[in-house]
Parts: structure tokens; C-alpha cells; sequence
């Protein structure tokens, strides 16, 4: 489903939802956040701490394993990860570079699974195997952030000597007692926990900020824990991968639905696919007077769609208004929830994030007291702000000291951290949608200095609206009108009605001197300068 406007942690540890006061209340305060990530662990970081039956075990040698120990102990890795992330109110520069370790697990096409947060924003990977002190150098062949899962591959028949490949299985039951392994905090070794599964459900994702099935465990899912293997008698039941802030027993693992949608994806395309969303708000038709307004009768049941995505194949075909009867021909009751196992019911919503992308789902609505139904083309949406930017270094360009980039969450979490307040106007433009594909919000995230921005430098952290009267669409367009500009002076629209003005000729020049001042080693990133050769 669509990501939700929540604050994902940072990847160099910082929680960023630690503030004493917050202008809006979509965005949580310092205990309001429920979940935390169950972090790669380190000594000197603060990384935050996030099928009932599989088909085969199987080994290089074709024996079986004869305890749930022995397979854990031929199969969990320790990821040792040093990450770097980048500054997003200075985009030309990272921080420095630190250190940290989580779990992982093999399984069949000798390949590892684990969490994305604890490879995210990595600059070298190792990987070690129980018991033994050499470290084997890994990388990433694909990282699947808003599911909090990636997988690794390490070269070389040494490492995978020995080595036991788990299979992926189906989701246990209630009160089943399951086994994570791993590598917490508090020791070298391998270590390993029990718990019992308490409820199955969508829950928030804290590192990619999205709502998907998860699992919940009466168990301790310590820092380190994280991208380690849910155990029931040797067979994996799900990924290691966060806890609830402020109870010790509760942790959560990534169940086996959405570890296989991951693994397809990459398996079908070479790379992450995401995951679906029908791109629709809705809401509860509980009330009997509601229902009688629509022309519902008696035995039908529904939800109300309150707004579209533009970017969605569901704008072409259903209307605001319309009661979504049924998805896939599974009835959805006035609460949004569709069956799910006996005594068990899960948000439909959890239906279309499980589609692979371009797959068809048939949805029956009422409209005007008649029934309609659609075949409807599910895909990945993305929010007009990103919720996330792991893994890619952040966009920018500079013209008369101005520096402009492109608005995302964590430039607004770079921001708070740095002026320990929240930019109130970009807080709630992040809060828009789409009206395309390529649309973003330009925002100045600084001024620089100089003579010709005497006057500007409170005027950063504002939209860019228009450039000499062109709206502007995203930052590449910005950057390819200013540097093929022929006019002899700029004037910026921005935000709250402001306006900035440079004669352009005098604007060119100044910001060669800027760059040199403020040792900023190019005019823009590497993804502009190359999308415009």
C-alpha cells in the first residue's frame, strides 16, 4: 500500500522523533511512535532499533540437520556493515562513515537474506559464519527498504562450504512458539530467543515508513537481532526486524507473504519491484445512516472511497463515492477488513500490497445504488515526497549561492536535527499528492553568503514556484532552464509570496567565487550534470 507520512528512522542512528515539540500532529512526538526498529547493533552507535511449515532444509551435502541448533548454527551469518549517510541540508557531502552489525540467514542460490536498516546507506559489507573469525567481504544485490529486507551475495566456495539453506514456508498460528537467531547486542556469539506469535497483522514498517503484514511476538527482538531467522523446528517463519518502544517483550518479524513477494520481485526483474497499492483513501460505512444515503442494502457491506491517487489505475475507473463491495470476489466488510484465517481478519488493503506489480484485481462498487464491477491494474505508488532516500546520494544544484534540491522527509528530519525546529510549510507541502509522475517539490534548503544574496538569507527553506513566470516541475527542470537561460535577469517565485531577483550574467559569475569559498566540489549533482549531457 502507499507509504504512509510517517518519520522513518535515519540510517546513522538518529531517531529524529525525539523532539519536545512538533508543529503538526502527523508527525509523532518523543513517545507517541509505538515501534522502533531492531537495529544492527554496534557499541558506538545508536542505530535505532527497529507457514506453519517450509517444504525442505537442504545442504551442500544433501544431509539433513538433526536439531533446530545445528541448522542455525549452519546458517545464520553475522553482516558486519560500515555506512555513511549523507547530509541533506549540505547535499555535496556525507557524514563520516561508522560502524555496525546484524544477522542474516542463507537460502537456496547461495544467497543471504536480511534487513534492509542494516545494510542501508553501506559503504562495505562483511559477513562471518558461527564460530569462525574470518570475515568474507558481501554485497547487496538488492535492497527492499519499505519491506525492510535485502539480499546479499558473497563470492567464494570457502564461505559456502558447509552452509545450510533455508526455505521460505507459510505463516504460523497463533500461540505457536517460534525461535529467533541471531547476533543481539551484549556478545559476539551467536544467541537465540523464544517467544510466542500474539497476532497477525499489517503493522507499520518503522525503517521504510509502510504499512505490510508483519508478525508479533511476546519475545525479546534485541539490536542485532535484526535480518536474523524465525524458527519453528528448523523451518523459517519470518525475518527479524523490529520492537515496540517501551516494552521489552515485544518484538515483530517480516512473515513469509512478504519475504516471497520480495524475493519474486528481484528474481523476475533483476531488482526491487515494490509494493502495490490500489491508491485510494476510504472510510468506515458503519453508520446505518450512512449506509441508507448510499443505497446500501441490508446484506451488503463496503467502505466509502474518500479520494483517488491521480497516479493510480483505480482514477480511471472508480469515483469518490463509490463503495467498494468486494476485492477479488472476497466481501469487505464496513470496517475495511476481508477474512483472513479462522477467527482472523486482515485490512484489504494487505490484498493489493501482496499483487505483483501490472497484475489485475477485480473490484465490485456500488454506485448510484447500482453495482459496477472494474479490472483494475495494480502498481507501486510514490508519494509526492519521499519518505525515503536510502542508498542514493540527495539531488541538488546551486545558482547565485542559492542551493535548491528536491523536498523529502529526510531533509525535514536533517533540518529539525540541525535547527531543533520543524519548517512548518514544508512540513505540510509534504503532505500533498502527486498530479504526475515526474512532479516534485523544488525547495531552497540554503543560502549561501555572498554579496549577491545580500538580503535572500532568510529565505531559505521555501518552495520554488515559478522561475520568470515557468512553473517549475521537478529539479532537473529547474536546473536545465537555468543553465540554458538566455534572459538578462532571474526572478524566483517562491513560497509565501516571496520573490528573488539576481541579474543572471552577474549570478553566473558569482557562483564560481561561491564554490570556490565554500569548497563545494561541483554546481550540481552527478545525476543532473548526467541527465543533461
Amino acid at each position: 500500500m502507499a507509504p504512509q507520512f510517517l518519520i522513518p528512522p535515519m540510517p546513522n542512528g538518529d531517531p529524529y522523533y525525539r523532539r519536545n515539540s512538533l508543529p503538526f500532529p502527523s508527525l509523532p512526538k518523543d513517545n507517541d511512535f509505538p515501534f522502533s526498529v531492531a537495529s544492527a547493533s554496534s557499541p558506538n552507535l545508536g542505530r535505532i532499533p527497529p507457514s506453519r511449515a517450509l517444504s525442505s532444509i537442504s545442504r551442500g551435502d544433501e544431509s539433513a540437520p538433526t536439531s533446530e541448533i545445528e541448522t542455525a548454527l549452519d546458517s545464520v551469518v553475522k553482516i558486519f556493515t560500515v555506512f555513511s549517510s549523507p547530509d541533506y541540508v549540505l547535499p555535496w557531502q556525507k557524514k563520516p562513515p561508522r560502524r555496525a552489525w546484524g544477522s542474516g540467514f542463507a537460502i537456496p542460490g547461495r544467497r543471504i537474506i536480511t534487513s534492509a536498516h542494516v545494510v542501508a546507506e553501506h559503504t562495505f559489507i562483511q559477513v562471518t559464519k558461527p564460530g569462525l573469525a574470518t570475515k568474507y567481504k558481501a554485497r547487496v544485490l538488492s535492497a527492499g527498504h519499505e519491506c525492510d529486507l535485502a539480499i546479499l551475495e558473497v563470492d567464494g566456495e570457502e564461505f559456502w562450504a558447509g552452509m545450510r539453506f533455508l526455505e521460505l514456508g507459510g505463516i504460523p498460528f497463533l500461540q505457536d512458539e517460534i525461535t529467533v537467531v541471531g547476533y543481539p547486542q551484549g556478545g559476539d556469539n551467536i544467541s537465540m530467543t523464544k517467544g510466542i506469535v500474539s497476532r497477525v497483522e499489517p503493522t507499520q514498517y518503522v525503517h521504510g515508513a509502510t504499512q505490510l503484514l508483519a508478525i508479533q511476538l511476546e519475545a525479546a527482538i534485541k539490536p542485532g537481532y535484526s535480518g536474523g531467522p524465525a524458527l519453528i523446528g528448523g523451518k523459517v517463519v519470518g525475518v527479524a526486524f523490529q520492537s515496540q518502544t517501551g516494552s521489552e517483550n515485544i518484538g515483530y518479524i517480516v512473515p513469509v507473504p512478504v519475504i516471497e513477494r520480495f524475493i519474486s520481485g528481484v528474481d523476475e526483474s533483476g531488482k526491487y519491484t515494490g509494493f502495490c497499492s490500489l491508491g485510494l483513501s476510504c472510510q468506515p460505512i458503519e453508520n446505518s445512516h450512512l449506509r441508507d444515503y448510499f443505497g446500501m442494502r441490508p446484506e451488503m457491506t463496503g467502505v466509502l472511497v474518500s479520494s483517488i491517487n491521480i497516479l493510480s489505475d483505480a482514477y480511471r475507473f472508480l469515483e469518490k463515492d463509490d463503495i467498494i463491495l468486494e476485492f477479488d470476489g472476497k466481501p469487505v466488510a464496513n470496517d475495511g477488513t476481508v477474512t483472513f484465517r479462522h477467527r482472523e481478519r486482515i485490512d484489504f488493503d494487505h490484498l493489493a500490497s501482496m499483487k505483483k506489480p501490472n497484475g489485475k484485481t477485480l473490484i465490485k462498487v456500488l454506485r448510484k445504488e447500482r453495482e459496477c464491477i472494474f479490472d483494475i491494474t495494480l502498481r507501486p505508488l510514490q508519494p509526492l515526497v519521499p519518505v525515503h532516500q536510502f542508498d542514493k546520494h540527495p539531488s541538488y544544484y546551486i545558482f547565485g549561492g542559492l542551493i535548491f534540491t528536491s523536498l523529502t522527509q529526510p531533509y525535514l528530519h536533517e533540518y529539525a536535527d540541525r535547527y531543533s525546529v520543524w519548517p512548518r510549510r514544508l512540513c505540510q507541502l509534504a503532505q500533498r499528492t502527486s498530479k504526475n509522475a515526474d512532479q516534485e517539490i523544488v525547495i531552497i534548503s540554503m543560502v549561501l553568503m555572498d554579496d549577491i544574496t545580500e538580503g535572500y538569507g532568510n529565505l531559505a527553506a521555501l518552495q520554488v514556484r515559478k522561475v520568470n513566470e515557468i512553473d517549475i516541475q521537478n529539479l532537473r527542470h529547474l536546473y536545465e532552464f537555468l543553465e540554458h537561460c538566455t534572459a538578462t535577469s532571474i526572478r524566483f517565485d517562491l513560497d509565501e509570496e516571496r520573490v528573488i531577483v539576481f541579474k543572471y550574467r552577474e549570478a553566473k559569475i558569482a557562483t564560481s567565487t561561491i564554490l570556490t569559498r565554500y569548497n563545494i566540489p561541483s554546481i550540481a549533482s552527478a545525476d543532473l550534470i548526467a541527465s543533461a549531457a
